[in-house]
């Protein structure tokens, strides 16, 4: 990563819809999946409030590779306050020497190809891996666990009516597609069997389709191929009509969301997170993201294994009014969120 003054511009602007963030001021807390999209994000953030606002926070990042972390944070892996832990989701957890006051699981199977090439593994690590970290929770005290769930857990409805927390649609449980929407139903289930059996606070948070800097190499997801097509000159290759309407939302607003969630949020509740002014379709994104680099859209058939892996909700957006209930509020407009996806990724 580049830590430039501009990438921490974007953290300061964002943490301005977090009303009493000083909370978080001496707490231990755990990000698992801290190398990925959203992870990397959080834990960037993190330091910035350890940095520059002076709060003492220990941050422990987690994922299956070391070496992975050490790249990713080098600037400040042996900080005082930064702790590099090896995290397999689907393995028993060796954190039993340390008591952490919040965890923020974001770790996960979460681009198509993933999906598609690792199905069972996908669904194991969603339930698995949070089942260890509940586990966890009850025995050594975690006040509080947020658990990233997705908007696709609300599976497929005919009209382009914005998702409430309480709207539940079809979902083909029959297809293999199903098993990042289904293990992730059954995650947020298993977080509120924990509360009511165990009495463990989670909350739980339903992104929709997030983009930004911190967009790994790997990422297959639409918005990911769209920067990097365009970043690279090629231009941007859709293999649909672009018509889905999705709720996009830069990272780092995602990442404030996250933080009101955990400081605000009311117990055992679903909170989605969505920018409303970023709102639009596939095509619409794609467009200003060809408008922005001075590059061309073309379309092209998709082959019958990228249709596999696809999301065939044809509306995903989210409403936000609960979230934004908590003081919470989008910073970044969708324009604003792709020049600073690509002036940031250059």
């Amino acid at each position: 990563m580049n830590y430039a003054k501009r990438y921490f511009e974007n953290i300061q602007k964002a943490l301005m819809s977090v009303p009493s963030v000083s909370a978080l001021n001496g707490k231990r807390i755990l990000i698992t999946g801290a190398t990925g999209l959203i992870g990397s994000a959080v834990t960037d953030t993190l330091i910035y409030l350890v940095e520059n606002l002076k709060l003492d926070i220990e941050i422990y990042a987690a994922s299956r590779k070391k070496e992975a972390l050490v790249k990713r944070f080098k600037e400040y892996a042996y900080k005082n306050y930064f702790f590099i832990m090896e995290y397999d989701a689907t393995q028993e957890l060796l954190f039993s020497d340390i008591k952490f006051d919040y965890i923020l699981h974001c770790a996960s199977n979460a681009h198509p190809q993933a999906y598609s090439k690792e199905p069972v593994e996908t669904m194991l690590c969603n339930l698995i891996g949070l089942n260890n970290l509940l586990k966890y929770s009850v025995e050594y005290g975690v006040k509080r666990l947020l658990y990233v769930s997705s908007s696709e857990i609300y599976g497929n409805k005919a009209d382009n009516m914005l998702y409430k927390e309480d709207d539940i649609c079809d979902l083909d449980i029959l297809s293999a597609r199903a098993c990042y929407p289904s293990s992730k139903r059954a995650a947020e289930t298993l977080c509120i069997c924990y509360k009511e059996e165990y009495g463990i606070d989670t909350v739980i948070v339903r992104p929709g389709h997030i983009y930004g800097p911190t967009m790994t190499k790997t990422d297959s997801r639409a918005s990911a191929e769209f920067f990097r097509a365009c970043l690279l000159g090629h231009g941007i290759v859709m293999k649909s009509p672009g018509e889905q309407l999705r709720s996009y939302c830069y990272v780092f607003d995602c990442v404030s969301a996250m933080l009101c969630v955990l400081i605000h949020g009311i117990s055992g509740e679903a909170y989605n997170i969505s920018n409303p002014n970023s709102i639009v379709s596939i095509r619409d994104l794609a467009k200003e993201i060809a408008a922005q680099t001075g590059t061309q859209i073309v379309f092209a058939r998709p082959t019958q294994e990228e249709r596999k892996s696809y999301n065939m909700m044809m509306c995903s957006a989210l409403d936000s009014t609960k979230l934004e209930k908590l003081g919470w509020k989008g910073q970044f407009s969708l324009y604003e969120g792709v020049r600073e996806t690509l002036a940031l990724s250059t």
